[in-house]
């Protein structure tokens, strides 16, 4: 089975358009067991305050609780310690944590909208795609 690690932008997306490429991830997720997603507490934290934001707030209003959402999914995911890399890996330094988790989940996958993991393309082998890419990995799995 495919291990993989999303962004926080993948999650906030999902939210907010949930028909949209990150939404059926999730969909594939919680009703297929379609992945396994790898997380680690920095990668929860960074999805939960980013939920927390108010203009995300205005976004998700009277659709669902975005908390209990991502209770939900931290309850099936494989979650790893939060660690270092040997070495800054992107130019964000804050991007380091999702390769950190998918070498330490074995994760083979990172989903990312964000332009500097997307630029790295992969990373000691563990592929970086968008949310796109990534569902249509998985249709082609099923």
């Amino acid at each position: 089975m495919i291990r993989a690690v999303l962004d926080a932008n993948v999650f906030a997306s999902a939210v907010v358009r949930p028909e949209g490429s990150p939404g059926q991830l999730f969909s594939l997720l919680l009703r297929h067991d379609a992945f396994v997603l790898v997380m680690s507490p920095a990668i929860a934290k960074e999805v939960s305050d980013a939920l927390r934001y108010p203009a995300m707030r205005r976004c998700i209003r009277g659709r669902i609780d975005a908390s209990q959402w991502l209770d939900s999914i931290l309850l099936l995911a494989d979650l790893v310690d939060d660690g270092k890399l040997p070495a800054r890996a992107s130019i964000d330094p804050d991007d380091d944590k999702y390769l950190h988790a998918a070498v330490a989940g074995r994760a083979s996958v990172v989903v990312s909208g964000d332009q500097h993991l997307l630029a790295l393309h992969d990373y000691n082998g563990i592929r970086i795609m968008r949310p796109r890419a990534f569902l249509t990995l998985l249709e082609g799995a099923r």
